[in-house]
């Protein structure tokens, strides 16, 4: 998942449009861009995007956020969304690993119903929206086997906190660049894809290139986004070049000329367990993108 594009609910022709930005993931919103008063129409126009999307030939994952577990929408999102058997459910305002525990719990119960195969509903969480969540990323590991990623997010967590910003300088304060990494150390700490948040400027492409290079340097999968132009500038980033690709290769036939050793070299350079891990992760993730 390189790219993750929020697509308003209640909005039919941007749904429409969705389909053909080239988005690894289409995430369906029906928390955050849809008021109070349209929720149940939001419903509506999302699960008849899903019946319809799932007779296209080739289509992106997709995704549905639901409202919060303690709100008084999150039970009838499920219900009406289930229906529409999507290909996974983000969950916002995350606390840890317990909500990913006992939404999973909740989807089986809908899985059963709808006669879909029971695990088979993924789960993304939301996880630094709240002060109190930055103490639970450690939490996830072995939650729930469905649990696709840790995103992270900056605007939540600042009126949580009362910050008066979450950027200076064109790069995230000092707060921010904390959660960032400890949602990065969790998602991995959990064995899955670490997701980096939006960049709020959609027109300065220049600005989320170089965000988004920096998140996959850092080791993140992906990042979310919240307008198609976009999805092009993420899904370069986050696709390992030609370059990575052959010297990652390299690094693999090293060690397997070496046999048994945990050790080797490559052009003068000492290699041991973690360039092979790093390297076998990396044709991993290109061998998704080629064509």
């Amino acid at each position: 998942m390189r790219s993750l594009l929020f697509v308003p609910g209640d909005s039919e022709k941007k749904l429409e449009k969705s389909l053909r930005c080239g988005a690894d993931v289409l995430i369906l919103d029906l928390e955050d861009s849809v008021a109070a008063t349209n929720k149940e129409a939001a419903r509506r126009s999302v699960l008849a995007f899903l019946q319809q999307a799932h007779g296209a030939d080739e289509r992106p994952l997709l995704f549905v956020r639901i409202n919060g577990l303690e709100t008084e929408f999150c039970e009838g999102d499920l219900d009406v969304m289930m229906a529409g058997a999507p290909d996974g459910i983000v969950l916002p305002k995350a606390r840890g690993g317990k909500d990913v525990a006992l939404l999973d719990a909740r989807l089986s119960v809908r899985e059963a119903l709808h006669a879909l195969p029971d695990g088979g509903t993924r789960i993304l969480a939301i996880a630094t929206e709240s002060a109190s969540a930055i103490f639970g990323l450690g939490t996830y590991a072995g939650a729930s086997s469905r649990l696709a990623g840790l995103a992270w997010g900056a605007e939540d967590l600042a009126a949580d906190t009362g910050a008066l910003a979450v950027r200076e300088d064109g790069g995230w304060t000092e707060p921010m660049r904390l959660v960032r990494s400890f949602c990065l150390f969790g998602a991995a700490a959990a064995a899955t894809a670490a997701i980096d948040t939006v960049h709020a400027d959609f027109r300065d492409q220049q600005s989320l290139k170089r965000e988004s290079e920096a998140a996959a340097r850092d080791g993140f999968s992906g990042k979310l986004a919240i307008h198609p132009d976009q999805v092009a500038v993420i899904n370069e980033a986050f696709t390992p070049s030609s370059e990575a690709i052959a010297h990652a290769e390299q690094v693999t036939a090293a060690f397997a000329e070496t046999g048994a050793s945990g050790v080797t070299s490559l052009d003068g350079l000492m290699l041991d367990l973690p360039h092979l891990i790093a390297a076998e992760r990396l044709l991993a993730r290109a061998g998704r993108f080629r064509p």
